[in-house]
């Protein structure tokens, strides 16, 4: 069964009380603002010069106020509005796409529970071949179910915590459950809760990658933030990722390693769900640095500092390898496309993808 693609846009009332619809706006801002002038912008969007010009002036006309300055057609550069624009389309596009990524797996299961169930026994054995897949949220997964879409497998994904997807997996509620535990001191610590959800003769574990995480911080660095410590600042406003996350509880790790105490960082600001929409969140200016990994550093524009260094596994009954999903998993993970295509992830490294390990082996980072 085809994908269900849920879809928002964002609008801003305009002076009349109109609302302007910012997609198109935002993308072909970020555009001009990439290539460096208005020509180049318009056509990395596939617009004529004649049609972004049009649009871009029929919406500084509604907003009241230029969204570009510089020459026409060459040299362009963004007014403040115009790079506030920017951030609001982003910010708002990361922070909506894991909650409506979830909405559209929840939406397209039941479709496809229904289609089997007024179909009958043949189109429901089909509908099993798709994969059940709870994971916490990372570029790399991404990467993986749009490798299996591609290929012709359902993907039911739903971002969770390291510990409601090992819960799910657990609970018979999914068929791969992803995670990861960081490298060093804090890997036992880290991994010890999930040894209740993994038995070592019934699960195994299927290496996909190797990551940094790290601070995120605002383009040249404005504040000299050079380490963990400098979060206890007065003058630094940190984002977090929302309590029980993996990325939380490894960086409320490291803060008390450092002799900071997480409960005294100025953190006042929204917590996000995923790594993008906290770098969408420090790019935007409202905060002054985040923590997670690199690619959605890259993505922001952001400078970034490497800390610490993960593991992410996928945990699966082991009878269950010769069955079709994971069978279909196993097969892009070991493809060299794929891991040439992680790789190109900032910070990421596809070390052993697609290696299968045992549960003890693999939390205790043994080889």
């Amino acid at each position: 069964m085809s994908q269900v693609t849920a879809l928002a846009t964002l609008h801003l009332n305009d002076a009349a009380g109109e609302p302007l619809v910012l997609d198109e706006i935002g993308r072909l801002l970020l555009a001009v603002k990439t290539a460096g002038t208005l020509a180049a912008g318009a056509q990395a969007c596939n617009l004529s010069y004649r049609y972004a010009w049009g649009r871009l002036r029929d919406a500084e006309r509604r907003l009241g106020a230029p969204l570009l300055s510089g020459t026409r057609g060459r040299g362009s550069r963004l007014s403040p509005l115009g790079e506030c624009l920017i951030w609001a389309t982003q910010l708002a596009e990361e922070r909506l796409s894991a909650s409506l990524d979830a909405l559209s797996g929840e939406v397209g299961a039941a479709l496809q529970r229904a289609v089997g169930e007024t179909l009958g026994h043949r189109a429901r054995a089909e509908l099993a071949d798709g994969l059940r897949l709870r994971a916490s949220h990372g570029y790399a997964v991404a990467a993986l179910v749009a490798a299996l879409q591609e290929r012709g497998t359902d993907v039911d994904l739903k971002y969770r915590e390291n510990a409601e997807a090992l819960s799910a997996l657990a609970a018979g509620e999914c068929d791969l459950a992803g995670f990861y535990v960081p490298i060093g001191a804090f890997r036992a610590a880290v991994a010890e809760p999930y040894r209740g959800w993994l038995a070592q003769d019934r699960h195994c574990l299927i290496r996909l990658t190797r990551r940094k995480q790290g601070l995120y911080l605002p383009h040249g660095n404005p504040l000299g933030i050079v380490g963990l410590r400098d979060l206890a600042r007065d003058d630094v406003r940190v984002v977090n990722r929302q309590p029980g996350s993996g990325t939380r509880v490894l960086l409320d790790l490291l803060l008390a390693e450092a002799g900071v105490d997480p409960a005294h960082i100025n953190s006042s600001a929204s917590t996000e769900l995923t790594h993008s929409a906290l770098a969408a969140f420090v790019a935007s200016g409202m905060a002054d640095a985040g923590f997670g990994v690199q690619p959605a550093a890259t993505q922001f524009g952001l400078d970034f500092v490497p800390v610490a260094e993960e593991d992410y596994f996928f945990a699966c009954e082991r009878d269950a390898l010769d069955n079709p999903p994971l069978a279909a998993v196993l097969a892009v993970l070991r493809d060299a496309a794929f891991q040439a295509g992680v790789s190109r992830l900032a910070g990421y490294e596809p070390v052993g993808c697609g290696e299968i390990v045992d549960v003890d082996s693999g939390l205790d980072g043994r080889p």
